[in-house]
């Protein structure tokens, strides 16, 4: 007898059952036959050939989109998001561009140290910098990975890579349009300001174009207006009068008769060479434009050693403040605001000569200025942006040293550099002048161990620390010894006397102001921040500079060579592109690689 099923049991099913059971439904309900599996069939062919289709044109649709996007970005920059939440700035402006010249990322960590060290405050306390830390930089140049400050200032200026050496021009000799000259022909008022020399690499290429930064008589000339452009700066402050002196006047390092001071004079700049004429500017409300300050005779002194002249020398921070004054001031009644550049420049002259007594008191020094600039910044009623990065490393500074063969202690000690009143260069000076008038050896050597405690804060110099102090014909300068017996103590590393290739910091009033900075960059896209964001063309000045016919100037000796201007074009031995290769220097000797050599930087190595 067969089982019967209960009424709900599940029943096999199939692909055929199921077209079965719909068409017994429809047999059902309208009393006819259906052929319901043939009508179904047609109906997903075409259904799927439907969606296949849309499919098809949506993706289509979605790639000539993105192309289209694409287009109209590269040709419109300042349409996509790169300019942040605030989008790109319209209106009047100011940017203020600074250059921490030599400062690589240990040298905040130092002087962060030092400064909870010697103020006592909480290890949280930290930098203004600190704070406004938004990216990095990549360095190198297009002839090598370290770059020297021609070439990195020139990524700056013109958003090009070039050769060391090169003061804004190209790796094949023409000139590049720097943003600063871009922006004087715009219509914004420009200055430089500096610790250095004004003739120096990083303020010269944002006013000159020579093929070598060692033509700094050239470079004189071209920031007073001997120019292809005509005068393209508003104010200069730093050292560098010897530049400006005719060589017969004493002082002068110039290689000829020239008064560029006088000169100057003649085309309008308003004249000031000491502190006194420095303050009757009442921190720029009594200024008049074209300015042009000349403090010291070459560099300005290192920081640690000008707070003890302070009625002799302006600071960074007070140059800085009446630059923005003056600046503010001029732009009043303008359509158009300005651009100004300031450089801690003698940041790199400390990581040369290895000296962390005088680096500390630069940072501390360059801080102060960054932190005057974002409270002119906020008081001010014209936004403005504040962008600050590094040119490169210098010194390769360690926070930390091996002192000898066994296992190093896990330390370094600021309070040794707190005990220095002085840097080694000046410890350098004081000695060679005092060893230049006496004799006597034991006379020197009592000289030489109490100029360690009085400048250094050295109380235990050791015999054969002494010895090399007063070697007589020493392969480098005394200031490296100096620098020495003082990193030692403070247990402070570096790894050379020039410059390195580590990436730098990029700091800005805040990412909004910056964001296209945030993150890794390569030094040009700085220099193309700086450009776009003052909405200036510096293509349009690098055509202007390379053809003639459209010059406000002429030079004095006419030429068949177009760039003649630009000082002896470079030998064919020199790189322009392209890295060097291995050579074996490991075994050149130091008397023949260092003794004389002139890096160009204000040091002599």
């Amino acid at each position: 007898m067969a089982r019967e099923e209960p009424l709900l049991a599940p029943r096999p099913s199939s692909d055929r059952s199921s077209i079965r059971n719909a068409e017994e439904e429809d047999a059902l309900l309208t009393g006819e036959r259906t052929h319901r599996h043939q009508q179904r069939s047609k109906w997903a062919f075409w259904k799927e050939i439907g969606l296949f289709a849309w499919a098809l044109i949506a993706t289509i649709a979605v790639i000539v989109l993105a192309v289209v996007y694409q287009h109209e970005a590269s040709k419109n920059p300042e349409s996509d998001s790169s300019w942040g939440p605030g989008g790109k700035p319209t209106g009047k402006r100011n940017l203020i561009f600074m250059v921490s010249d030599g400062m690589g990322p240990t040298s905040l960590t130092l002087t962060r140290n030092y400064r909870q060290y010697t103020e006592g405050l909480p290890i949280d306390n930290t930098l203004v910098l600190d704070q406004h830390i938004i990216g990095t930089s990549r360095t190198r140049s297009s002839s090598s990975l370290v770059t020297d400050s021609a070439a990195g200032a020139t990524a700056f200026s013109c958003a090009h890579k070039s050769y060391n050496g090169a003061i804004s021009v190209l790796p094949d000799h023409s000139p590049c349009g720097s943003v600063l000259e871009a922006a004087a022909l715009a219509g914004y008022k420009t200055g430089l300001v500096v610790t250095t020399r004004i003739t120096d690499a990083t303020p010269a290429c944002f006013a000159s174009h020579v093929n070598m930064r060692q033509y700094e008589d050239r470079i004189a000339e071209q920031e007073i207006g001997e120019h292809p452009l005509g005068r393209v700066v508003d104010l200069i402050f730093g050292g560098g009068k010897c530049h400006f002196l005719p060589n017969t006047t004493e002082g002068s390092c110039r290689g000829d008769d020239r008064d560029l001071v006088e000169i100057a004079g003649e085309k309008g700049f308003h004249y000031l060479d000491s502190r006194k004429s420095f303050d009757s500017l009442n921190g720029g409300s009594e200024a008049k434009l074209p300015l042009l300050g000349l403090f010291a005779d070459k560099d300005i002194p290192y920081e640690i050693d000008r707070r003890s002249q302070n009625e002799v020398y302006p600071s960074l921070e007070e140059m800085a403040r009446t630059a923005l004054k003056t600046l503010s001031q001029a732009t009043a009644d303008s359509d158009q605001g300005f651009f100004l550049m300031i450089e801690g420049s003698r940041i790199d002259h400390a990581g040369h000569g290895n000296d962390p007594a005088a680096q500390v008191h630069e940072v501390l020094a360059y801080d102060r200025a960054f932190a005057a600039v974002l409270e002119f910044l906020e008081n001010d009623s014209t936004p403005g942006v504040v962008v600050s990065t590094s040119d490169h490393e210098t010194g390769g500074l360690a926070a930390a040293r091996q002192l000898h063969d066994d296992y190093p202690e896990y330390k370094w000690l600021p309070g040794v550099l707190a005990n220095a009143s002085h840097s080694s260069e000046y410890a350098e000076q004081v000695l060679n002048d005092y060893l230049s008038k006496q004799t006597s050896q034991s006379n020197q050597r009592a000289f030489a161990e109490e100029l360690l405690k009085k400048a250094l804060g050295v109380n235990d110099a050791s015999a054969d620390e002494l010895d090399h102090l007063l070697k007589p014909h020493l392969p480098y300068r005394r200031a490296y010894v100096f620098a020495d017996i003082i990193s030692r103590r403070a247990q402070i590393g570096w790894s050379t006397h020039g410059h390195s290739a580590v990436d730098v910091n990029i700091y800005a009033s805040s990412t909004r102001d910056a964001w296209r900075l945030v993150g890794n960059n390569e030094n040009t896209d700085v220099g193309a921040f700086l450009a776009d964001y003052l909405d200036v063309d510096i293509d349009a000045i690098t055509k202007k500079l390379q053809s003639p016919k459209d010059w406000s100037w002429k030079p004095e000796v006419e030429s068949s060579s177009t760039h003649n201007w630009m000082g002896d074009p470079l030998g064919e031995d020199i790189r322009t592109e392209g890295l060097d290769t291995y050579h074996g220097e490991f075994k050149r000797s130091l008397d023949s690689h260092l003794q004389g050599r002139d890096c160009g930087c204000g040091a002599q190595h």
